[in-house]
């Protein structure tokens, strides 16, 4: 089993075309082409975090539909965006605005929003955030693991460590 992070999908959301111009010509390429990254990464017996703003816009009934066609077990943590129908899918193992544990030896902190101090900070914690698209100029040991910066599919935290090193954020 491999922990996989993500925020910001923005399923069903158009603001998500104009605004952070993803690479897809419509609203349906783009929750397709979502789905298909997530899924050819993710495995059944895989822990997916997303951090935030899954859905906006899409019926109670679709946002279910796409959360039953996702790899894994899912934990939501609440972002701005997500509303009463995400919130209260099927499919979420957890629904949370706060999680911290361990991953691989390392202790993650996370949040919806990036944090200027966090639990753990001193000792090597990590803060695991989305909200601000790849557009806040990260602290150390803090990652923006949204779709913009870290791409469409789902990142383990080793790909989140050495993100920088490629010249992500």
């Amino acid at each position: 089993m491999t922990f996989f992070f993500t925020g910001d999908t923005h399923f069903g959301d158009t603001r998500a075309l104009r605004f952070d111009h993803r690479p897809y010509p419509d609203l349906e390429a783009h929750d397709a082409g979502l789905i298909a990254a997530w899924n050819e990464t993710v495995t059944p017996g895989d822990t997916v975090w997303h951090l935030g703003d899954f859905a906006l816009g899409p019926s109670g009934a679709r946002i279910r539909e796409i959360l039953d066609s996702l790899n894994g077990e899912k934990h939501l943590i609440v972002g701005n965006n997500d509303g009463p129908d995400t919130l209260t899918a099927p499919g979420w193992a957890s629904v949370r605005h706060y999680a911290e544990f361990s991953v691989e030896g390392r202790m993650v902190v996370l949040c919806h929003y990036a944090f200027r101090t966090w639990n753990g900070m001193s000792k090597g914690a990590l803060n695991l955030h989305g909200h601000s698209h790849g557009k806040l100029k990260p602290m150390p040991k803090q990652y923006d693991v949204g779709v913009d910066p870290m791409g469409p599919a789902p990142v383990a935290l080793p790909t989140i460590l050495s993100s920088r090193l490629r010249g992500k954020r």
